[in-house]
């Protein structure tokens, strides 16, 4: 059930620090309501769901994509916001936003492009696909004939933007003074709203990282039981119901899994967030960390996310696709440098070129870079 009144910490879209283009209110939604709903209809997320999670989209049709992750991301935050008082409409338009400027081929892909902008030396400071997401709802986006991007809200844009080095923050306070750089100058955190998806985001790709690794034959229930976080979920399954097996028992253990973390943030943050008491939205942004895991949890979650690291992502059949995956990308991007003309009109007229080409692939679907690929360079690599 939805509380009726949120917290005094909780983000209010009648005290947002607004668009950086004013316009006139809604007559039926508030700001943030608004901001999902641009992002929704945007270019960018249609194109998520043909963008990599861990398994490209080729190989199969069940395997998470950016755009059911984002979904998932976007569920468990809204669940987790509820039981707090936090702002769920916020929550929910930094989930479906957080990946908006991830590569094709998921985390190869966005390596490869880094690798390509700083040998290239003219993107500032390589490719961080947070830092991309900005730009997309900033600048890319062309839906609307009074300004480039969505101009959305300062705090969904500053929960957009969940890393950022120092010298990016120096750029984005020089372009907009005060606004969602200055946090990492100041040290200061994001709405809880903010916060709140960033553990969302750890805890759905995580579990369905599980899931997807079974289903590809990677990973094996054998092999989950030495994980803590799992194998308790699933012993406890199996105790319940005697002979539960396959991919049943992966369900309701990942289900179980999943339910635990989430009763713990809520927990472990109504404590939190007692003990500091924030006065306001703002009171909270100078305040520590609060929103997170208990110990035992967090603790719990290094040792999967440390499974997972050595024995799906670094699994032989994954790194394999991954080699083939950059190899594309730093093809393409070599390709557009030289004859940029190859790009679209929008993208091939810009002056700064190896920006301009950065966008143009960071943008790309799996499946339209492989196309590409083949067409520039007559190799078929998948």
């Amino acid at each position: 059930m939805r509380p009726s009144v949120l917290q005094v910490y909780a983000s209010d879209p009648a005290r947002s620090r607004g668009r950086r283009h004013a316009e006139p209110p809604a007559p039926t939604r508030d700001d943030f309501q608004r901001d999902r709903d641009r992002i929704v209809h945007s270019t960018a997320f249609r194109r998520l769901v043909y963008k990599t999670q861990v398994f490209l989209n080729h190989e199969g049709d069940l395997f998470r994509t950016r755009l059911t992750h984002s979904l998932e991301v976007a569920q468990l935050g809204r669940s987790i916001a509820r039981a707090l008082a936090l702002n769920e409409d916020l929550v929910e338009a930094i989930a479906l936003a957080h990946d908006l400027g991830h590569t094709p081929f998921g985390h190869a892909g966005q390596d490869a492009l880094d690798e390509c902008a700083r040998r290239a030396d003219s993107v500032e400071g390589g490719f961080e696909h947070n830092l991309q997401s900005l730009r997309v709802v900033d600048e890319l986006e062309e839906r609307y004939p009074a300004y480039d991007g969505l101009n959305l809200t300062f705090e969904t844009r500053e929960g957009i933007l969940k890393h950022c080095s120092r010298r990016h923050a120096q750029q984005l306070c020089e372009r907009e003074p005060g606004g969602v750089g200055q946090r990492f100058l100041d040290r200061t955190q994001p709405s809880l709203e903010a916060q709140l998806c960033n553990i969302a985001d750890e805890v759905a790709y995580n579990a369905h990282d599980i899931d997807d690794g079974v289903r590809s034959n990677l990973l094996t229930l054998e092999q989950l039981d030495e994980v803590a976080l799992f194998a308790v979920h699933a012993r406890a399954a199996c105790t319940e119901y005697p002979g539960l097996g396959g991919r049943r028992l992966l369900f309701e253990s990942v289900r179980r899994m999943l339910s635990a973390q989430v009763y713990d943030v809520i927990e472990a943050t109504a404590v939190s967030l007692r003990e500091h008491r924030p006065a306001s939205a703002d009171a909270a942004r100078r305040l520590p960390p609060l929103v997170g895991f208990t110990e035992p949890v967090a603790r719990s979650g290094v040792e999967l996310k440390r499974f997972l690291r050595d024995n799906l992502y670094r699994h032989p059949q994954v790194v394999e696709t991954t080699e083939r995956a950059k190899s594309v990308i730093r093809d393409l991007f070599d390709a557009y440098v030289a004859q940029p003309a190859q790009m679209q009109a929008g993208f091939s007229a810009r002056v700064d070129r190896v920006r301009a080409v950065t966008d143009y692939i960071a943008g790309m679907t799996d499946r339209f870079a492989l196309k590409e690929h083949q067409r520039l360079t007559g190799r078929t690599l998948f």
